[in-house]
Formats: C-alpha cells, structure tokens, sequence
C-alpha cells in the first residue's frame, strides 16, 4: 500500500505523461532543478521520485513494446 506522498507522486508523473508525452521527465527535471537553486530540498526530493517513476515506466513500456 502506498502512503499518501508516494500515490501524490504517482499520479503527478501520470498527469505528466498525459500533459508532455516524451518530454514529461525534461519537465521533472527542470522542477527538480529549480527546486536546488532555491535550497527546497523537500520539493527536489518530491521531483526526484516522480523522475524515479516515469523512468520506471518508460523501461516497462520498452520492454513490453519489445515483445
């Protein structure tokens, strides 16, 4: 079961895919980036795992669209 931060988080990189396709992790990242340069460790944390999802996902999408 997921905790309340990590469902958060799972449907932010979901509404990304749907809002930037292909781009939705150059979007994270900026995010993340951002979140560094203004020292708001617990939002680049936040961006961070949304990163960690959709590469997550977009390995599982290469390895089923290889079979």
């Amino acid at each position: 079961m997921f905790d309340d931060n990590e469902r958060m988080a799972r449907q932010e990189a979901h509404w990304l895919i749907r809002k930037f396709g292909e781009d939705a992790s150059l979007y994270a990242a900026m995010k993340a980036e951002k979140a560094i340069e203004q020292k708001d460790f617990g939002r680049c944390a936040r961006w961070k795992r949304i990163l960690e999802i959709l590469a997550d996902g977009h390995a599982a999408k290469s390895a089923i669209s290889k079979y």
